[in-house]
C-alpha cells in the first residue's frame, strides 16, 4: 500500500501544483482586467473633461452670438432712425434755393413736404394745360459777410 499511497501523494502534489499554476494565471488575468478597467476609467474621465470644455465653448459662442444679434438690432434701429432724420432734413432743406445745381434726389420714393409740393406746383405745368409763362423771380440781395478779423457775421 505504500506504493499506492505514494502514487496518490504524487498525484495529489501534481494536482496541487496545477491548481497553484491555475490560481497564478487567474491572478494575472484579474490584474490585466483591473489594469484595463483603470485605463477605461482614465479615458472616461479625460473624455468627460473634453465634453465639459466643448460645452463651455458652445456656451461662450452662444453668448457672443446673442451679443452680436443685439448689436445688429441696435445698428438696424440706429440706421432706421438716421434714415428717418435724413428724410426730414431733406424735406426741410428742400424749401431753400441756392444758386447751385440741385443735388440728385434720393432713389427712394417719398412724399414731398407741403413746402416742396408748393414749390413743385409753381414750377411744373399740369398735364393738358398750356405752358405758363414763367415770370422771373426778383433777385434777392446777397448778404455781405463781415470782415475776416471779426468773429461774427452781420447779414
Amino acid at each position: 500500500m505504500i506504493e499506492t499511497s505514494s502514487g496518490r501523494v504524487q498525484a495529489g502534489t501534481e494536482l496541487v501544483a496545477r491548481a497553484g499554476e491555475t490560481m497564478h494565471k487567474l491572478g494575472s488575468a484579474i490584474q490585466r482586467v483591473t489594469d484595463i478597467m483603470g485605463e477605461i476609467a482614465a479615458a472616461s474621465l479625460e473624455q468627460t473633461r473634453g465634453i465639459e470644455q466643448v460645452n463651455q465653448a458652445i456656451a461662450q459662442m452662444d453668448e457672443v452670438t446673442q451679443q452680436n444679434a443685439a448689436l445688429v438690432e441696435e445698428a438696424a434701429a440706429a440706421a432706421g432712425s438716421m434714415e428717418s432724420q435724413a428724410e426730414k432734413l431733406r424735406a426741410v432743406v428742400a424749401v431753400f434755393r441756392t444758386g447751385r445745381t440741385p443735388v440728385a434726389a434720393p432713389s427712394r420714393k417719398t412724399a414731398p413736404s407741403p413746402h416742396a409740393r408748393a414749390a413743385l406746383a409753381r414750377k411744373i405745368p399740369r398735364p393738358g394745360s398750356a405752358p405758363r409763362e414763367s415770370t422771373p423771380e426778383p433777385k434777392r440781395p446777397q448778404p455781405e459777410l463781415a470782415s475776416v478779423n471779426n468773429d461774427w457775421a452781420t447779414f
